[in-house]
């Protein structure tokens, strides 16, 4: 839904209300779609919420609660009554509960739990008792199982019988007396074979599965590899525990993204929306990046303090390119390291790769480098000297400082994307986020290895000089 679209809705919801027109109000959400009809919700005050979500069907009521912010989750679970809050929970899948309890206060989890049934609460502090982050914080237990020996016919009968309850039944699941996973079969295998054909004729047995301990972020390349619409996931001992849906893996991809472009920006990653965060949840995901980078940004003054008086005697000049030299330095190693790091992301690199993608991003450094360094000559001699010099008072620039300058940008590029390349690989090898390497890390290294590299190297050209 188009935000002009929701505000729309929302006046005409709100319009509504006031001349309490119910009946118009319940066609006007069950027509909607979940999500669409939770954003219309997120628009209303808190005091009309519940009425209006009472108005939506069962199922409708189930799907659009799950699409809800946290928030307003909270607040209807505290308004529901135990007959409500039962009627919502029966109708959802087993993973959206579980999502819901883990972000919900302890008195909360206590009334849903207090109103699901026994096998339900077994079922939910088996999901809660893996890792965090893990395939089986994000399973539903909610999926098809066949045995071997059936025939096409008595397969349908069985999805027919249990499809109701299940998160989805396109792809089905061969399991022995144990629970051993030992193939898969799709609706369309058994569309396409005769009512009395085994399904141990046709079915897939070499089946791509995750282990429940496996972190979510590998099920998704895993599922995002294969183009899977859905995997199975088992214990250790090969037996049937659950599956990832798509839409699960989908939730897991934007979460990972926000997650490293968050690091990436320096703030703590966090899984409020910005709107949900108030300015004290902002202030303390920023201020620990922030005063960690101007500490690590003071030795960059220090090596400026100890060359000052060196490159005074040079020439005042080679000191309004420093802010150049640091900019252009830090851009080569964020654009080095975000290619890595979205590379490490999709799994098409490996940390066994660096030695390939060191030489790789030589070579490349190497041409841009002698690029940027001839442009910048050019820039320094003939614009800044020749052009603007003399108007603005500050003089010719004489060849050798831009010389010196210009192979000190070369020096400072080829070094710049040799960190950005190298360090998103090292984290990896050492088991860390290699977002946590990017941008502004990376961006303090080279800032101050560009200003030694100009320092010695403008010492070393321009002496002879002066």
């Amino acid at each position: 839904m188009e935000f002009e679209e929701l505000q729309e809705l929302t006046e005409k919801m709100l319009e509504l209300l006031q001349t309490k027109n119910f009946r118009e109000i319940k066609r006007l959400i069950n027509d909607l779609q979940p999500i669409d009809c939770a954003l219309l919700l997120e628009e209303l005050n808190e005091k009309d919420i519940l009425p209006v979500f009472r108005l939506l069907s069962k199922e409708n009521a189930a799907e659009t609660f799950v699409e809800m912010t946290n928030d307003s989750q909270e607040l209807l679970l505290t308004k529901f009554s135990d007959a409500e809050l039962k009627a919502v929970f029966d109708e959802m899948f087993l993973d959206d509960t579980v999502d819901i309890i883990e972000e919900m206060p302890a008195n909360v989890v206590k009334r849903i739990i207090k109103q699901s049934d026994a096998e339900t609460r077994n079922q939910i502090n088996e999901i809660l008792k893996y890792p965090r982050d893990s395939a089986g914080t994000i399973m539903t237990v909610e999926y098809v199982s066949l045995r071997e020996h059936m025939t096409v016919k008595e397969c349908f009968d069985r999805i027919r019988k249990v499809a109701v309850d299940k998160e989805t039944i396109y792809n089905c699941y061969v399991t022995d007396d144990k629970r051993k996973l030992i193939g898969t079969v799709t609706v369309k295998d058994l569309l396409l074979h005769d009512y009395e054909t085994p399904i141990s004729q046709f079915m897939e047995t070499d089946v791509i599965s995750a282990e429940a301990t496996d972190d979510k972020e590998f099920v998704a390349q895993q599922i995002s590899k294969y183009d899977l619409s859905a995997l199975p996931v088992v214990d250790s001992e090969n037996r049937m525990v659950g599956i990832v849906t798509v839409d699960d893996v989908l939730d897991v991809m934007e979460e990972e993204a926000t997650e490293d472009i968050s690091i990436m920006a320096a703030v703590t990653p966090s899984t409020d929306t910005y709107m949900e965060q108030s300015i004290w949840q902002i202030w303390k995901n920023r201020i620990p990046w922030l005063l960690l980078l101007m500490i690590s940004a003071t030795f960059t003054g220090l090596i400026i303090n100890s060359f000052e008086g060196k490159l005074n005697l040079l020439s005042p000049l080679l000191f309004a390119c420093i802010p150049m030299l640091m900019d252009t330095g830090g851009n080569a190693g964020s654009q080095a390291s975000v290619t890595i790091i979205r590379g490490l992301a999709l799994d098409e690199i490996r940390p066994r790769d660096a030695a390939r993608v060191l030489w790789k991003e030589i070579r490349v450094s190497l041409l841009l480098a002698g690029c940027l360094a001839v442009v910048c000559f050019a820039k320094l001699y003939l614009i800044d000297g020749l052009a603007f010099g003399n108007l603005l008072g500050y003089g010719v620039y004489p060849w050798y400082i831009c010389l010196a300058v210009s192979v000190a940008l070369f020096a400072t590029v080829v070094i710049a994307k040799m960190v950005g390349c190298l360090m998103p690989l090292l984290a990896k090898t050492c088991k860390l986020d290699p977002a946590v390497v990017a941008s502004p890390f990376i961006t303090t290294i080279v800032d101050a290895l560009s200003l030694i590299i100009f320092c010695y190297i403008s010492i070393l050209i321009v002496t002879p000089f002066v």
